[in-house]
């Protein structure tokens, strides 16, 4: 008999596969068979299961049993698991060694990357999100798009991919005409250097509610606007000034969320190209006019039920283009997304586009790349829509005078909340660190609410439920990164591992420890297939809880030898699996709580 070997480092199901694979191939399946193998449901019966043996009876016509148990004498694992057991119609269950996952907790240690595997075809991806309007506050609303676009960005970045983001702001359109108006006729120039942002968003009310009221007011509107897309002088530097004090607002709304963005290349950015563009989608015959305008019509390459450009009125199905310039001459939102991938593609050689957008904007952006296939561009773009947050009444989340729910209001809350918990639960803390702590814990239970969420749910908006600190909560997965780092505070020394260091996985509770870090390796790369932050906020908080689970079974600092360096070495993994973890979500940890 040849001496057992425990294999080198890599992802367990990966290995489990090509040891399938392997098998499968001798006992004649079709050479493009390829087995699947997912963690089962109920540690009792293993660590992985494949249901390969069933897939592949039905192929080579054969019973599953039987080619489960042909498979059982054939598929090398040795050293990696223990015999592969049948279950049921024919399943394979897999138990990892102790051995294996002792190895696999050192080469997680040695790991930077956390057995995360890099992609091995990295690409250039465009990732279009937040998007706020200049001159407007940013909103609750905003904090979907925002979070989930920087969540995905450093996910997609961590596992290699070249990511550009870009901040498509709303800074060009009709309302300009208003601000400028209103910057004329009434602004406040003390208030305008003390909240800028606020001042212009209270002369936008202003100047709209007097034009609703008095024609007038509207002509004048319509006239600064006409002479600000007419290039003049005053106007333009009216608009340059209001732009960059948004930016300097949005830039300290982004900083305090941690969120960076590569470009903010607005609408304004595409207005000169948006005419050549239109006149380019005539000439190949994609647009044509219609009643004063330019449309894109359905070209009849889909069922209707699949086409864009259609829709059913009283069961009938009827014409419902995609304007790209209005009759009076004016562009719209399409316009300059079509633009928009054009630059994308031509200067930034993007290979995917994502925008995350949320799910009322879905019709849209069918149009928009249904238009782009007709103009022959091959490039991914995908839509990524999400829901919207309610208020406790289900209903969209607003404040009392119907007004949407300002962001920074909302971090600002968040963050008083989480130094009252901390007041309460660590008052011996130095005032300095309470307020540094409750801004990490505060932010990051804003984030960790939304994130944790489906993208497509709405949700209901609890101060309650996202501070507290038991249950699926940032603050529950931040005490659990602290509890961590408490326990090297204890020792004398720094522990340093070795490389090649040799662990020894004993206990039940050291086992199901190590089984859960090495799932983040696999968990990491599956975020990106469906665009899904919450399987990464599921696995933390089910890492957390292990842990938890873990350290109360099994002593660490009162344990000596290999047991005690074993269970140290599962403690560090723990805390630096979650503090990467969390990082991907655009959380930060805090050494004390």
């Amino acid at each position: 008999m040849s001496e057992e070997k425990t294999p080198a480092p890599g992802l367990i199901p990966e290995r489990i596969r090509e040891a399938l694979r392997a098998a499968v191939a001798a006992l004649g399946a079709p050479e493009e068979f390829d087995p699947q193998v997912t963690p089962t449901a109920d540690a009792r019966f293993g660590d992985y299961q494949s249901n390969t043996a069933m897939v592949l009876a039905k192929v080579m016509k054969r019973n599953p049993r039987e080619l489960a148990a042909a498979l059982v004498g054939s598929v090398e694992v040795a050293g990696l698991c223990e015999p592969p057991e049948i279950a049921g119609p024919g399943f394979l269950n897999f138990r990892v060694t102790g051995e294996a996952y002792a190895a696999r907790l050192a080469a997680l240690l040695a790991d930077p990357r956390l057995g995360v595997p890099a992609v091995a075809e990295p690409k250039t991806i465009v990732i279009d999100f937040s998007a706020p309007n200049v001159a407007k506050p940013m909103h609750v609303g905003h904090i979907r798009s925002t979070i989930i676009g920087d969540s995905l960005a450093r996910v997609a970045r961590f596992l290699g991919h070249r990511v550009i983001t870009d901040n498509h702001i709303g800074d060009w359109g009709t309302q300009f005409g208003m601000i400028i108006h209103g910057w004329k006729s009434e602004l406040d120039a003390t208030a305008l250097e003390a909240d800028p942002i606020h001042e212009l968003l209270r002369v936008y009310k202003s100047v709209n509610a007097r034009a609703k009221a008095d024609a007038a007011v509207m002509e004048a509107c319509k006239d600064e606007l006409v002479k600000l897309q007419a290039g003049d002088a005053e106007n333009l530097a009216i608009w340059k000034r209001a732009v960059d004090l948004s930016l300097a607002g949005l830039g300290g709304m982004y900083a305090r969320l941690d969120v960076r963005f590569d470009h903010f290349n607005g609408e304004s950015f595409y207005n000169a190209r948006l005419a050549p563009l239109v006149d380019d989608l005539i000439e190949k015959g994609i647009a044509r006019e219609s009643e004063g305008a330019v449309c894109v019509f359905s070209d009849g390459s889909v069922p209707p039920e699949e086409d864009p450009f259609l829709s059913q009125r009283d069961g009938e199905w009827g014409a419902n283009p995609c304007i790209v310039r209005k009759a009076d001459g004016g562009f719209l939102y399409s316009t300059s997304d079509l633009a928009t991938i054009d630059f994308r593609l031509s200067e930034w050689k993007a290979d995917e586009i994502w925008y995350v957008v949320g799910a009322p904007q879905q019709l849209h952006f069918r149009q928009i790349f249904a238009v782009s296939r007709m103009r022959g561009i091959e490039a991914a773009m995908t839509h990524i829509p999400h829901g919207s947050i309610l208020g406790e009444d289900r209903k969209l989340m607003k404040t009392r005078s119907g007004e949407n729910v300002q962001l920074a209001d909302v971090l600002t809350e968040a963050v008083e909340r989480a130094r009252a918990v901390l007041e309460e639960k660590n008052p011996t803390l130095e005032a300095s660190e309470k307020v540094a702590i409750a801004e990490v814990v505060g932010i990051g239970a804003v984030k960790y609410a939304e994130l944790s969420q489906h993208r497509m749910t709405d949700y209901v908006f609890s101060w309650e439920k996202m501070l507290a600190l038991q249950g699926n909560t940032a603050p529950y997965l931040q005490y659990a990164y602290v509890r961590t780092r408490s326990i090297f505070r204890k020792l004398e020394d720094a522990v340093v591992f070795a490389d090649d260091e040799v662990f020894v996985i004993a206990e039940p509770a050291e086992r199901t420890m190590v089984a859960k870090l090495c799932q983040f390796g696999e968990v990491v790369p599956d975020i990106l297939n469906d665009h899904k932050p919450n399987i990464l906020t599921n696995y933390l908080y089910e890492l957390a809880t292990t842990f938890h689970s873990f350290f109360e079974a099994c002593p660490v600092l009162r344990s000596e030898g290999v047991t005690r360096r074993t269970r140290l070495a599962l403690c560090e993994a723990t805390s630096r699996v979650l503090r990467q973890g969390l990082d991907l979500l655009g959380i930060r940890v805090t050494e004390r709580m």
